[in-house]
């Protein structure tokens, strides 16, 4: 069962006294069925670097994309509930094209991959898992890492998907910054020797 998240927003008043300007359970979540057992749920957003502090109280509006926006970063939480292994038999990258495009990402599927939902992103990702366990795919199998309760991982632009093969709900929290290949080099994969 998916977790409701109460959020708290700080800010000043018109004096510069520090008060909460909101304290309420974030409401910007996607489920979707074509991503069975896997529910995001956003907690903030920001669209420039440095990022503003001092803006609206509310930027978790408009549609939910997975990627950050340029410049910005995303703040969100996603649960895993365990894969049921005949479900998976049966996907494709096509699937998780499908999925990922309702999330404004069609693009960002490995298509063939290991995973259906294999996938990269344009971003330096930090993730702490909160609770449960899971596998964190990445291009070769043997490099496919179990994470767990406790454990944080920064996810640097690469393919990656991930896999609750466990038998309890797993939560990461997520910070997505957007990112380059190098300084000024770009989108895309990074170049190699």
């Amino acid at each position: 069962m998916h977790k409701e998240y109460r959020r708290v927003v700080t800010g000043h008043d018109e004096k510069g006294v520090a008060i909460i300007e909101s304290d309420q359970v974030a409401t910007q979540i996607l489920e979707r069925p074509n991503r069975p057992g896997v529910r995001l749920t956003n907690f903030w957003l920001t669209d420039q670097t440095p990022a503003e502090y001092d803006g609206p109280t509310e930027t978790c509006t408009g549609p939910f994309i997975l990627h950050p926006p340029a410049n910005g970063s995303v703040f969100r939480c996603v649960e895993f509930m365990p894969e049921d292994p005949e479900v998976m038999a049966k996907l494709s990258s096509e699937d998780g094209a499908a999925a990922f495009a309702e999330m404004g990402a069609g693009a960002n599927v490995v298509q063939g991959g290991r995973h259906p939902w294999m996938h990269r992103t344009d971003s330096v990702d930090y993730g702490i898992v909160m609770n449960g366990e899971i596998w964190m795919l990445m291009d070769n199998e043997e490099d496919d890492v179990l994470l767990k309760a406790g454990d944080v991982v920064v996810q640097r632009g690469t393919n990656h998907a991930w896999a609750n093969r466990g038998t309890e709900p797993c939560t990461i929290m997520f910070v997505l910054i957007d990112g380059v290949t190098t300084a000024g080099n770009g989108k895309g994969l990074p170049p190699r020797d």
